[in-house]
């Protein structure tokens, strides 16, 4: 197989867009919106950093990878196998999904050819125990497994280039997290006058010890300075409330952006309550790394076709 990004040709480096934000202004922070959901069409923002470099060691072989109903690592997973003519199976939490019609987002994955295979939640949880990846493998044949979220030392080296892109160019990063390879990258590539801020969007307090495991993986210990800041999970993975949904429609027509709810809605929220506590010193500049764009419309497919199993 080709190089990704030869075939692919994403825009890298992603653009940093300055906005004018009266609630950043008036403390003297100039917020910059590192737009990484313009790399590709169809592998927007830490999607395309994390799986460029596993993509690169599958060598075109079956990918193999985790996700939960909505996950958008899981919709890149299978476009990226379009795309580049790979297969792809996607390994879903949820056994009791595998009888109902395919939501939105699991559609397109089925639209795209990945096949779909559910397993119930205890079997998830323990989804990176030997004895569930043997399983797996006895099913599958030959894979390529990527982890839940495509994070791994590959992808926290293929997000380094993330800090590297902002070096001088900002104070501070700030990333929504999920499974952690994002800010692990993206801390290494900076330059030590900086700092990444992760911005957790799942309750549990896991990502510290997650993260540093995967800098000690990725880069051989600690790299970059980082902090999170876990206040702004609103009840949790794909939860919100009234507040934030105002706040996302807000962010919308004060800039013209349309905010991804999940993961940037949070970010953004996140970073506005720090200005307001004064986090950040008087002339700081504050970046946002927009990971991701809302959920665009399926692909028709069926949803009890050949691509379903449990």
């Amino acid at each position: 197989m080709n190089r990704p990004e030869t075939l692919l040709r994403p825009r890298v480096p992603s653009p940093l867009q300055e906005v004018r934000d009266d609630r950043f202004d008036r403390r003297g922070i100039t917020l910059l919106l590192k737009r990484d959901d313009l790399i590709h069409p169809e592998l927007p923002g830490n999607k395309w950093r994390k799986l460029v470099l596993n993509l690169e060691a599958a060598a075109g072989r079956t990918v193999l990878t985790f996700g939960g109903a909505y996950s958008n690592h899981l919709r890149a997973t299978a476009a990226a196998g379009r795309l580049l003519g790979f297969p792809t199976i996607g390994v879903v939490r949820g056994d009791e999904l595998a009888h109902r019609p395919l939501n939105p987002s699991l559609a397109r994955c089925a639209a795209d050819g990945m096949r779909l295979h559910f397993v119930d939640r205890t079997t998830y949880r323990a989804k990176a125990s030997p004895d569930v990846l043997e399983a797996l493998l006895s099913l599958f044949g030959d894979v390529e497994v990527i982890p839940e979220g495509g994070s791994n030392a590959l992808a926290a080296q293929g997000c380094a280039a993330l800090g590297q892109e902002l070096r001088g160019l900002t104070d501070v990063a700030a990333v929504a997290c999920g499974t952690g390879g994002t800010l692990a990258g993206l801390a290494a590539g900076l330059d030590d006058r900086q700092r990444a801020l992760g911005v957790p969007v799942l309750r549990g307090g896991f990502l510290g010890e997650a993260v540093a495991a995967l800098q000690h993986e990725a880069f051989g210990g600690p790299a970059g300075s980082w902090s999170l800041d876990e206040r702004f999970t609103f009840g949790g993975y794909a939860r919100t409330t009234p507040e934030l949904d105002a706040f996302a429609a807000d962010f919308e027509d004060r800039h013209g952006l349309p905010v991804e709810r999940v993961y940037v809605a949070k970010l953004l929220f996140a970073l506005t309550v720090l200005a307001e506590e004064g986090a950040f010193a008087p002339g700081s500049r504050v970046s946002a790394v927009i990971t991701g764009t809302p959920e665009p419309p399926a692909r028709t497919a069926l949803p009890q076709d050949s691509s379903v199993s449990r």
